[in-house]
């Protein structure tokens, strides 16, 4: 059976932004805005977060698999549009997303039976937030997997802080300050991604969980992963990530005399200087934490304060609005960040805390929000 929920409940056809499906144990989850890479919204959050809740409890479930139309990606991230212009309104809107999306993610990333993410194509912000926290992340050679907040203003969000900070060395360091985007090999030496499958088994591969075990069904369809270039270049990334600041990262791979080291550099140093700063601070703290949930406690402070700032809205304008690309940050130089800059992202929130908990005996608090 295929249907597609909307907000109020009512059942729409084929052009729904998300659609669901049953059938041999396999709860079938389709991101279906494939002119937008399948870029997340609200609303599909909202249509995600029961139906997931449901299915976790379900005899004819066995399994959730999740997966994007078209060829061209999973997920391409947050509907960052939509952001742009609430930030510009001082809207309420993308509070309200963050909070509900965010405690999705940390339903995935607790759900109780095998949680499946077809990571085919672009999957950046957002689609890596539904996708990277299941505890079965399959990757093709047609993967492009990034955290890209930076460049727009942001920073690292839905639980990408806490994986990017539980990378190999300083990969994850790496990622969150220069946006690389990472293909299979990568993904899977990066801990994003678990098996390497050729896009051309994957439609085999979805018959099979219908007709018999997943295990069966990955020893079938999988293959040894494409080496990892960016895991080739762990010795100067823990050289130069190492510490709590982004000048002397910068400047070390300025002054290394490698030439990916250097390009690094400027690719960081093309970013808002306010971003990396935060990102940083933000990343030693997830790899501290105790729980995705406190990391993601944190995140929303984090984002809330990245909406009532200068560059969020101007990094999307220069790279999605208007696309000039020239993004005029402010401050304008890692220089001028100061630390009370940086600190206004962390500041409680009082009674507007996210608030996620974790215990063996529950879920994470917050998730009726979404039922």
């Amino acid at each position: 059976m295929t249907d597609a929920v909307t907000e109020s409940g009512a059942v729409t056809g084929s052009e729904a932004e998300v659609l669901f499906d049953v059938s041999g144990g396999v709860g079938r989850i389709t991101l279906n805005r494939p002119k937008a890479i399948n870029a997340l919204n609200h609303a599909m959050v909202q249509q995600i977060a029961p139906k997931l809740d449901q299915w976790a409890t379900a005899d004819d479930v066995d399994l959730v698999l999740l997966v994007g139309a078209g060829e061209r990606g999973l997920c391409a991230g947050g509907d960052i549009v939509s952001i742009y212009h609430d930030a510009k309104d001082g809207g309420s809107g993308s509070k309200d997303f963050w909070r509900d999306e965010y405690i999705l993610n940390a339903a995935i990333a607790r759900f109780p039976k095998p949680y499946v993410a077809i990571m085919d194509g672009v999957v950046m912000g957002g689609g890596v937030g539904l996708s990277a926290h299941g505890n079965v992340r399959i990757v093709t050679e047609r993967s492009k997997i990034a955290m890209p907040e930076v460049g727009i203003g942001f920073i690292p969000d839905v639980g990408g802080t806490y994986l990017l900070a539980r990378t190999p060395g300083e990969l994850g360091t790496h990622l969150g300050l220069t946006t690389a985007r990472m293909d299979a090999g990568d993904a899977i030496a990066a801990g994003f991604a678990d098996h390497y499958m050729p896009s051309e088994n994957l439609e085999k591969f979805y018959d099979a969980l219908e007709s018999g075990e997943l295990s069966d069904a990955l020893d079938e369809f999988t293959e040894e992963a494409p080496a990892s270039t960016l895991d080739a270049s762990r010795e100067w990334i823990d050289r130069y990530y190492a510490g709590d600041s982004v000048q002397a990262v910068v400047d070390g791979l300025r002054g290394s005399g490698i030439p990916d080291a250097e390009k690094a550099a400027g690719d960081i140093e093309s970013k808002s200087p306010v971003s990396l700063k935060v990102t940083l601070r933000s990343l030693r703290h997830a790899a501290t934490a105790s729980s995705l949930e406190e990391v993601l406690n944190e995140e929303y402070r984090v984002s809330l304060a990245s909406l009532e700032s200068h560059d969020l809205v101007e990094g999307i304008r220069a790279q999605v609005v208007e696309k000039d690309r020239n993004p005029k940050w402010s401050p304008a130089t890692l220089a001028d960040v100061t630390d009370a800059d940086v600190d206004r992202y962390f500041a409680s929130l009082g009674d507007r805390e996210l608030g996620l908990e974790w215990s063996l005996q529950k879920r994470p608090m917050g998730l009726e929000k979404n039922t």
